[in-house]
């Protein structure tokens, strides 16, 4: 799914170091604030299109897929 003609998930990513994927995400698409949570905080339900949020686990690893929302 893309908005705009812009990326807007990334399923490449899930599975590596947050961090990682926070960096693969800022280089493809500019324009959104990135945010790393842990996986299963609490976090608001709004949408917004130019946010990501990286959710990961208690190693730092990207678990599921990152998005616009």
């Amino acid at each position: 799914m893309a908005f705009a003609g812009f990326k807007s998930s990334w399923p490449e990513v899930v599975g590596i170091d947050g961090e990682a994927a926070e960096d693969v995400i800022k280089s493809e698409t500019s324009g959104v604030r990135v945010i790393v949570v842990k996986s299963g905080s609490f976090v608001t339900d709004d949408f917004r299109c130019d946010r990501v949020r990286i959710f990961v686990d208690g190693h730092g690893i990207v678990t599921s897929e990152p998005r616009i929302g």
